[in-house]
């Protein structure tokens, strides 16, 4: 059992970093008091959903602060529910999702565990199945269970709420989700429990049906969802604005250079491991003038690339951007693309490359000046290449060729 060391004045100073929001927070200082005067550690709650088995930045905000609370001593109970993502959660969604297969479920479960390894100390993580106990469930045992909630207790959920207004279906399955999670906690007797802003209702049943069960109700602490490189919309594939946890090193670290300054702040805080004081001295710093945002957002930038390529590769990470763009030097490594001299498809060589998918993102790279030629934008969709000519084209701010007329 770790021992816990830090104070808990001190614990929830740290836990509290960057959180949206802890109920009660009086009564989680309660918990970590008995926690430390009996060096008991609390039991830590999080479930995940493994029906979206590709985790990025985005999803790590909630798993980073599960690491702080495991470096604190406490026990992580990281919940995959495998037999509730065959139902589905309703969250935030205008209509009903739908139903996994079993064998759909199993193989996102073991894709999501691997990449999760990359936050938490696996080694000191119960990983837990929620198919181990809500699958011996009768048909008896759920209609108790379901008694302890009403419907208009579900209803409250603004989801469910706006299509219920709007007259959609909303079946019965889609009620039983929230209560089956809820009762997670009270088979784990969890102290704590962790999610996203989106998330709270879910939370909140949890806490409510372990008081039905004569347990000590659990605290729950939500995280904000954090905005993706574009810095308007949360991060996520849908809106191509995610850094994956299994980018390559050099589009991870280029990703996290191109986030605007505002939001790097808002990074170091959610997403850093740097103990709270030493985080608030950085943005003070930084607001004040004493430390340049470049700077500031290369240490981040080759921060974040170690914790999941190694600390040696995010300082060559650095280098790279630093010889490549800061210093304006083309890099050795640059590779050499050769076409007759005349006018060139850019389009077509882009694509070639693999720089894009689509003439669509082309002409969107091109209309926001992200690519240049000799560091000069270029929003035409051709160019004029001389024989023997040889000019640095770039696409965004990781996709760098020569190009050499022939």
């Amino acid at each position: 059992m770790s021992k816990i060391k830090m104070s808990p004045e001190d614990q929830l100073r740290e836990i509290k970093r960057g959180s949206f929001q802890i109920l009660p927070e009086e009564e989680l200082l309660k918990k970590l008091k008995k926690s430390f005067e009996k060096q008991k550690p609390l039991k830590i709650k999080f479930g995940a959903d493994p029906s979206r088995p590709d985790i990025h930045l985005g999803h790590t905000v909630v798993l980073q602060k599960l690491r702080l609370l495991q470096d604190l001593g406490h026990e992580i109970y990281f919940l995959i529910g495998d037999y509730t993502a065959q139902i589905g959660d309703p969250t935030g969604k205008n209509k009903t999702r739908p139903i996994l297969t079993e064998e759909d479920v199993k193989n996102n479960a073991i894709t999501y565990r691997e990449q999760v390894g990359k936050v938490l100390d696996m080694s000191k993580t119960h990983v837990v199945f929620n198919k181990d106990w809500l699958g011996k469930f009768s048909g008896l045992d759920l209609i108790q269970l379901m008694s302890k909630t009403t419907v208009g207790a579900i209803l409250q959920r603004d989801d469910f709420s706006k299509r219920y207004n709007g007259e959609q279906a909303i079946y019965l399955h889609e009620f039983v989700y929230p209560v089956l999670q809820g009762y997670d906690s009270v088979h784990l007797k969890a102290d704590l429990e962790l999610g996203g802003t989106d998330q709270t209702f879910n939370l909140m049943m949890g806490r409510e049906l372990q008081s039905s069960y004569e347990q000590e109700a659990q605290c729950i602490l939500t995280m904000p969802l954090i905005e993706g490189t574009d810095g308007v919309h949360k991060m996520s594939k849908s809106m191509d604005n995610y850094i994956s946890l299994t980018e390559a090193p050099s589009d991870m670290f280029g990703k996290l250079m191109s986030i605007s300054d505002e939001l790097m702040k808002k990074y170091w805080v959610l997403l850093s491991r740097r103990p709270a004081a030493e985080v608030d001295k950085i943005l003070s710093d930084l607001n004040s003038g004493a430390r340049h945002p470049m700077v500031t957002k290369k240490d981040l930038a080759q921060e974040i690339t170690g914790y999941y390529h190694g600390e040696a590769t995010g300082l060559e990470e650095r280098e790279k951007f630093e010889a490549r763009f800061s210093k304006k030097q083309v890099l050795d490594d640059v590779e050499t693309v050769e076409r007759p001299a005349g006018t060139l498809a850019l389009l077509d060589l882009m694509r070639e490359l693999k720089f894009i998918e689509s003439n669509g993102e082309g002409r969107r790279l091109l209309k926001q000046n992200a690519v240049k030629i000799d560091n000069k934008a270029h929003a035409a969709e051709t160019y004029v290449l001389l024989k023997d000519q040889e000019v640095i084209m770039k696409v965004g701010k990781l996709r760098v060729i020569k190009l050499k007329g022939v």
